[in-house]
Order: C-alpha cells, then sequence, then structure tokens
C-alpha cells in the first residue's frame, strides 16, 4: 500500500512508530500492562464523519497531542495475554457482541441496549461490515465501541504474518472510512491468539481483548441457557461473550431483553472502556 493510499487512521500509526523510534513489528514485545479500562482523553483523528453523530466511546480514547490535527497516540504495548477482564470497575460488566453486524439480529440487539441507555463492544467482520455499513454507523451513533474481529473470521494461528495482517488491517480501515474512527481494540476468531496476533494488532494500535464470560450462544443453546450463563458469570469488571452474527442468533437478541434489565435492577452499570458512564 502506497502512502498516499493510507487511510488517515494508518497514518497515524505509523507517525506514532517512527516518532517512537522503533520498527512496527518489533513494538515493546514481552510487555505487559494491568488489565484497565482505556483513560478518558481527546477525540480521535481520522476522516470527517459523513454526518454528524452523538459523542462515542471512541471519541474519548487517549491521544498525546492536541488533537486529530497532528495528533500522535502512542502505540500499545505487544502482551503475551488478551485482556480477560476490566479491573477497577466497582459493580461494572461489559457486554461484547462478535461476528456482526448482520441486518436479522443486529438491530434488535441495538434497540434492546438504546431501550436501557446501555452501551456495549461489537466485534466486527470485516466482510459483514463491508456490506452492512447502516448498522455500523448506527453502532457508532449510539455510543457503542466498534472492535476488530478480522476480515473473514478465519483461525489466526494457521496464517503467516502477510495473511493475518491483511485480515486484520483490512477491517480497520473499513471501520475507519465507514464511522471515521479507527478500531481501538482487536479480538481474535475462535479466541485462539499466538505473537503475530499480538504483534500485529498492537502494530496496528488495538488492545487485544478476550471475555470472562462466554454464553455458549453459538452453540445455539436457546434463549433460557444464555440467560442462566449470564446470571451465573455476573461479577464486576466480566467481560461478556456473545454473538449478533455467524447463525441463528434469535436466542441471543431475545436473551439480551431479559438479562439486562436484570443486571441493570442488580445494581450492575454495563460501560464500555474509556466511557465508565451508562
Amino acid at each position: 500500500m502506497k502512502d498516499d493510499q493510507l487511510t488517515p487512521g494508518r497514518r497515524l500509526v505509523l507517525r506514532a512508530a517512527a516518532a517512537l523510534g522503533i520498527a512496527a513489528a518489533a513494538g515493546c514485545a514481552g510487555q505487559d500492562r494491568p488489565a484497565s479500562p482505556a483513560p478518558s482523553g481527546g477525540p480521535a483523528g481520522g476522516a470527517p464523519a459523513a454526518r454528524a453523530r452523538r459523542p462515542s466511546a471512541y471519541r474519548l480514547q487517549p491521544f498525546a497531542g492536541n488533537g486529530p490535527q497532528g495528533a500522535t497516540r502512542a502505540l500499545p504495548a505487544v502482551r503475551r495475554a488478551p485482556i480477560l477482564r476490566v479491573a477497577g470497575w466497582s459493580r461494572s460488566m461489559v457486554l461484547t457482541f462478535d461476528d456482526g453486524p448482520d441486518p436479522r439480529y443486529t438491530p434488535g440487539i441495538l434497540r434492546t441496549l438504546r431501550e436501557y441507555g446501555v452501551r456495549a463492544m461489537f466485534f466486527v467482520c470485516g466482510e459483514m461490515a463491508a456490506d452492512n455499513k447502516d448498522l455500523l454507523r448506527e453502532m457508532a451513533d449510539d455510543g457503542h465501541v466498534i472492535g476488530n474481529h478480522t476480515w473473514t473470521h478465519p483461525l489466526l494461528t494457521r496464517l503467516g504474518r502477510d495473511s493475518m495482517r491483511d485480515e486484520i488491517e483490512r477491517t480497520s480501515e473499513v471501520v475507519e472510512r465507514t464511522v471515521g474512527e479507527y478500531p481501538r481494540w482487536f479480538r481474535a476468531p475462535y479466541g485462539a491468539w499466538n505473537r503475530n496476533a499480538f504483534q500485529l494488532g498492537a502494530e496496528l494500535g488495538m488492545e487485544p481483548l478476550a471475555w470472562t464470560v462466554d454464553t455458549l450462544d453459538w452453540t445455539e443453546p436457546g434463549p433460557g441457557a444464555i440467560v442462566r450463563r449470564v446470571r451465573d458469570g455476573a461479577a464486576p469488571g466480566v467481560v461478556v461473550l456473545s454473538h449478533d452474527a455467524g447463525g441463528d442468533r434469535s436466542g441471543s437478541v431475545e436473551a439480551l431483553r431479559e438479562y439486562l434489565p436484570e443486571l441493570l435492577d442488580s445494581g450492575y452499570r454495563l460501560t464500555v472502556p474509556g466511557r465508565e458512564e451508562v
């Protein structure tokens, strides 16, 4: 990819690497940081949005600069394991949805989250995002965090570094071109990580997030089983894994309508990294 073809977010990452005097793939290998929510900061860089949008969690990510014109964002350290839970948040949980957006199921999930004023994280696949850009914009409009879940959902541990980079980078670029923000979070399909996945994710400016509670909704167990797993796993800092695509996700949509008000009534706050308030 030539420099004049790079998206604004990609140029920003490359400028950050140059400013730090490091090779992009080298990063800070072997360094681990405590799992904690990203602190609030200035607006994210990237192309201006096509239309006015409400504030999103993306715009609260930290920058070492004075805004999108010339802002330099430090690259995250290369981790040796993904973040499994968000520490230090009293009575807070994070809801995450993988594999979408899917016009059959994502709208129902977005409606329920909007009804209760809750923000979540959506780890999107690039090929789905490219075909459903309106849903991607709706996510951003409602303040949800859009993460990177690769382009075609491959098993990354079976890919070479170049193929892996293509899967991850293409997805970040379609997100940026659609909503004007570059993803800050990355999740490996099947939870299958290796050194290349951690290095490339960090090189492209993203933190790796896994999960604490797996609803196993991908097995299509029915909404009752999904609700029970969320109830049993509920605890401060928990990251819940669900899906809004990749199969029949009607059970996931129905289960969310049941367990979300229960969690709120129990005193939990459902939030996203970078924006603690509901």
